[in-house]
């Protein structure tokens, strides 16, 4: 069974909250951990890519879209909006609405809600379905 985190951001903020999963995935990166960002979308994912370029002076971290076709570089983070490869399966970094299908086989799931509405309600349904899971859930709140 995985290790299943929340961050709940005190702000309504899209940018906050992707800044916040960059950082987040900057540790997981640092700790030398096979990372996959599961987003809704490809313009999520998109947003994504464009800001690990970015997010901090200084900061390289090897990315990039997933789309079918596993990186020759094995430590690199991957960012999509479907399910992830084997190799990336480890540690997901939830930024989409939806539980990670076949979340079983992770070793740890990191969701990041922000303070709005919609994301709080699709946070709950996740929690949920991880309790009738049987995870253990730890809540940060930031």
């Amino acid at each position: 069974m995985p290790e299943v985190s929340f961050y709940v951001l005190p702000t309504e903020s899209i940018q906050e909250r992707n800044q916040f999963a960059c950082k987040l995935i900057e540790k997981a990166y640092r700790s030398g951990v096979f990372a996959y960002v599961l987003t809704d979308s490809q313009e999520q994912s998109g947003q994504i890519d464009d800001l690990l370029w970015t997010f901090r002076a200084g900061s390289f971290i090897p990315h990039q879209i997933f789309g079918d076709e596993i990186p020759e570089i094995e430590n690199t983070v991957l960012i999509g909006a479907d399910n992830p490869p084997e190799q990336w399966q480890k540690t997901i970094i939830n930024l989409s609405s939806k539980i990670p299908q076949d979340f079983q086989h992770a070793e740890r799931i990191l969701e990041i809600l922000d303070d709005s509405e919609a994301t709080k309600a699709w946070g709950r349904q996740r929690y949920r379905q991880y309790q009738q899971a049987g995870i253990e859930i730890t809540t940060h709140k930031m």
